[in-house]
């Protein structure tokens, strides 16, 4: 029996700290440290829902070789449902050049592009036969042959009676086009300030910067819009322009790799557990802060215990 089912990506992130923005000219620099941790916004996701005990199994493609076995590994070992995992060709990988604050990544995509619209429906089935309660799709941008038919899927998945969310995650080619034919599919869009601002001036004329405003537009169109604030908390707005805000927990980050995905993660899991959004927002904002205590998207991530006792987690954060 699950509750979660995640479509989207899976694949090693190699994070990198220290002196990491490069210099060419073949020098060589030295770094702080090195870590090969789970990375891909969707294995992310369904890793920090694991963590918090709602039953999640991952959809994504990975490839049958000593990277993909790592990161199947990871997952198991997180307590997610590798069922979900298809086997395909050379496993992507992640470079992530994090300065603790702020990071650039440097993507290898490798199989994650060749998860589909039949195998999302078909993993959807599945898991509709075993209870499961709601679909997240991550990444949007990097599954172009799930994209082109996940407005049918997100149909196919609300006919089944099941919740519906979406992440878009950033847009490496800037265009940010296909999401609007998705909305009315969408139940929950988590959007962060740069990715909401984006999304809401693709829809056309009268675009805007400020994330308030992008997010008021997107949910016109259907969905609840929950944007990440980052330091800044996070803000929820729904269709008939509701707007529920948290102003977050200031931390000092270690590495803020991942951060978006675990506050995803606490989200739904708060979601699934049927609490009002007020309090779906406060664990999302605290799970996302006391993600950034450790190196990598899922070492910090927090279970439901730390959660319940965020003061105390919250002040170690700060330290």
């Amino acid at each position: 029996m699950i509750d979660l089912l995640v479509l989207g990506d899976v694949n090693p992130d190699l994070v990198l700290s220290g002196d990491v923005v490069p210099r060419f000219e073949q020098q060589e620099q030295l770094l702080d440290g090195a870590d090969l941790v789970l990375g891909g916004s969707g294995a992310i996701v369904a890793h920090g829902a694991a963590r918090l005990g709602t039953r999640t199994r991952l959809v994504a493609c990975v490839g049958d070789d000593l990277l993909g076995r790592h990161v199947r590994d990871l997952l198991v070992a997180g307590g997610v449902d590798p069922t979900g995992l298809v086997a395909a060709s050379t496993t992507g990988l992640t470079v992530v050049l994090s300065t603790g604050g702020d990071r650039a990544m440097l993507t290898y995509p490798g199989s994650i592009p060749e998860l589909t619209a039949d195998l999302a429906l078909d993993a959807i089935d599945r898991a509709a036969d075993e209870g499961v309660r709601h679909v997240h799709v991550s990444s949007y941008f990097l599954l172009p042959k799930l994209t082109r038919g996940l407005g049918g899927v997100l149909e196919h998945a609300r006919g089944r009676g099941l919740g519906t969310s979406l992440d878009t995650n950033f847009d490496p080619v800037g265009a940010w086009t296909g999401v609007a034919e998705l909305l009315p599919f969408v139940d929950l869009l988590l959007p962060n300030a740069t990715e909401v601002s984006a999304l809401a001036a693709a829809l056309g004329p009268a675009a805007t910067g400020d994330p308030l405003q992008a997010a008021r537009r997107l949910a016109g169109q259907g969905p609840t819009v929950v944007v990440k604030l980052g330091r800044d908390g996070a803000v929820e707005v729904t269709p008939d322009g509701k707007i529920i805000r948290d102003t977050g927990t200031p931390v000092v980050p270690v590495d803020t790799t991942g951060a978006g995905d675990t506050f995803v993660a606490a989200y739904l899991d708060g979601r699934l557990r049927g609490l009002p959004s007020t309090q779906c927002l406060r664990r999302a904002c605290r799970a996302g802060a006391l993600s950034t205590a450790a190196v990598g998207g899922t070492a910090g991530q927090p279970d439901a215990a730390q959660l319940d006792q965020p003061e105390h987690d919250e002040e170690a954060a700060r330290r």
